[in-house]
């Protein structure tokens, strides 16, 4: 029988079908307004916590949906978005330091699917609302920081291989090295080619000068580097504020867009994304005078700070841990009862905390706040971004025994800074400063529209297309009508399964592929056609109909999907979007218009004599 599909093929396409609209179901219920909590530490939330923070907000009055804790997480799912804002500010007030709470739309799947792993797809900013940045990164600072870095890993290795210099300075971008003598200039030179061979050396008029500078790749490295690291402290920081299905992505050379979808209150987000803090531990110069040093004489392996308090000290140049050797903060008050960081350091770090306590015992130890902040000024008539780097000791304490791992740093002004400072050491220190250039706000409420216009057009064009088939093809038009239904429902699971972000752009791909799809059975049905009019029968028509259509159509197919592999290999964004959706269409639309619509046309006509096709 030429028009008899196997059994097993007929199972393979029910069995899709069948899957297909389990996981398109979730798409259907639309999410619950709700507020979602979880720990600013690396320990997870108890379900005594749960249990107290449930009970707290049932006091409130306010008609809870649901309340939920799995993996440490909580969601409290609300009615309404009047009552999730009241909740939330009434959390943020009694839940604790220790607690992040972040507003959320949380998917409304019933429990059934759920337990299927069925999950909506993600909606992306612009159908589901929410905010984007788009951030600068501060290549000149990266390369600032790296030369500071050099000059003091200079300092250290002639002081290591006992090399007296009379300075080392930084000069527009360039480390001066004058030495002492002239006989140590060669020894100087292996050193730099042996250590910092990714460094320049040029040699003076002066006998005793060296001039370094970093490399042409190595600055490449350095900003490739910046923005890599800062794309990875970026998604940590947002992980932490308990943003769902955040966006951050690569624009450029040096800039990092990024999006929070279903974001409400951005002013937190804000803040943290854009601010660079971190912590330097030094010891205090306790040998030199820092009244010299506030007259313009500061001494060698020396820097001047100021405290709080406007007070004067001088700290050792060397710093002895920073804090992107930090593996965990978390915030809280120590025995006096004031604001304090809890703060463990990874193997590199607690080795060389451990070594210098251990050696000066009774010494002062002094920590440094370190934050970079920008601004917006207006200079005659322009508007000029203004950068400063902040530096104060926040603490100075008495070295009373060796510590190495964990241990604990005060000063903090009040408990939300010490929260931020924990936050920002956990999710890794920015490798240079960020300046957010773009913000745009999209509301709910606009986001909703893009839906509603979003899926009018896929309505419509199926409409049309429905009506076209089913008038110019009759039965095999319905056949091509109820395997574009199919086709819509697998691409929705697909997306679904992959928890792919739809976009406005993907819903153009999908609006795209109803037409490629038809266009593949339009092609078919136009080869049989050709097959009666040449005198075959109906049956042999059906066979020679997919038989020789079948090139043609995966052809066509494959040129496309090639297209959108390189849309998405060099797009960014919407693009992206745009060719995830048509990429995914082009496969499902060449299993249902070659398989699907075939086992259809098998089962109407494959197992009766025919003498004409209504097609």
């Amino acid at each position: 029988m030429q028009n008899r599909f196997p059994l097993w093929k007929n199972f393979i396409i029910l069995i899709v079908l069948v899957v297909g609209v389990i996981y398109a179901l979730p798409n259907l219920y639309g999410n619950d307004p709700s507020v979602q909590l979880s720990s600013s530490t690396t320990k997870k939330l108890q379900q005594t916590k749960a249990d107290e923070i449930e009970a707290s907000l049932e006091s409130t009055q306010l008609k809870i949906k649901a309340f939920e804790f799995e993996d440490g997480k909580i969601l409290a799912r609300f009615f309404n978005t009047t009552d999730q804002l009241k909740a939330a500010d009434f959390l943020r007030e009694s839940v604790g330091r220790n607690i992040t709470v972040a507003l959320n739309l949380a998917p409304a799947t019933p429990d059934w699917l759920r337990a299927l792993g069925a999950s909506p797809m993600y909606l992306g900013l612009d159908l589901r609302g929410g905010v984007h940045f788009l951030l600068e990164v501060d290549m000149d600072a990266a390369i600032k920081q790296a030369e500071d870095r050099y000059n003091s890993d200079i300092r250290s290795a002639l002081r290591a291989a006992k090399i007296r210099y009379q300075s080392i300075s930084k000069e527009n971008g360039t480390i001066k090295i004058k030495l002492k003598t002239e006989e140590t200039k060669q020894a100087t030179m292996d050193i730099l080619d042996e250590d910092f061979r990714e460094l320049t050396v040029r040699e003076t008029d002066e006998s005793t000068v060296l001039l370094v500078s970093i490399s042409e790749n190595e600055q490449a490295e350095i900003k490739k580097f910046a923005l890599a690291q800062n794309m990875t402290t970026l998604r940590n920081r947002v992980n932490e504020i308990g943003v769902a299905e955040p966006v951050v992505q690569q624009q450029g050379d040096s800039r990092i867009v990024v999006q929070l979808p279903g974001i409400q209150d951005t002013t937190e987000a804000k803040n943290i994304l854009g601010k660079t803090a971190t912590l330097e531990y030094r010891l205090v110069d306790v040998e030199h005078d820092v009244q010299r040093a506030v007259d313009g004489r500061t001494p060698i392996g020396s820097r001047l700070y100021y405290e709080k308090d406007g007070s004067p000290i001088l700290l050792k140049r060397r710093v002895i841990v920073t804090g992107d050797q930090v593996v965990d903060a978390s915030s809280g008050f120590d025995q006096q009862g004031s604001s304090a960081v809890f703060i463990t350091l990874n193997g590199v770090g607690a080795k060389k905390m451990g070594d210098m306590t251990h050696k000066n015992i009774g010494k002062p130890m002094a920590v440094v706040f370190v934050e970079y902040k920008s601004e917006i000024r207006w200079v005659k008539g322009k508007k000029i971004r203004h950068k400063e780097k902040i530096e104060k000791v926040i603490s100075v304490a008495t070295i009373r025994d060796s510590f190495s791992k964990r241990f604990q740093t005060t000063g903090l002004d009040n408990p939300q800074e010490a929260r931020n400072l924990a936050l920002m050491l956990r999710a890794g220190a920015l490798a240079a400063p960020v300046d957010i250039v773009e913000e745009r706000t999209v509301g709910p409420s606009l986001g909703q529209d893009n839906i509603n216009k979003g899926l009018m057009s896929v309505v419509v064009g199926f409409a049309l297309v429905l009506v076209f088939m089913a008038v110019y093809y009759k039965v095999f038009g319905l056949v091509a009508n109820i395997a574009l239904a199919f086709n819509l429902i697998v691409i929705v699971a697909v997306l679904s399964l992959l928890q792919a972000t739809l976009t406005l752009p993907g819903i153009a791909g999908i609006v795209l592929t109803v037409g490629m799809a038809v266009d593949a059975n339009v092609l078919i049905f136009e080869r049989i056609k050709e097959e009666i009019k040449i005198g075959n029968t109906p049956q042999s028509s059906i066979f020679t109909g997919y038989e020789k259509a079948f090139v043609t159509i995966l052809d066509a197919n494959i040129t496309t999907l090639l297209v959108a592999l390189v849309l998405f290999g060099f797009g960014t964004g919407p693009i992206k979007g745009f060719a995830v959706t048509l990429s995914i269409g082009i496969l499902v639309s060449l299993f249902t218009a070659i398989w699907g619509t075939r086992m259809l046309i098998n089962w109407f006509y494959g197992n009766r004599h025919v003498d004409k096709l209504s097609v």
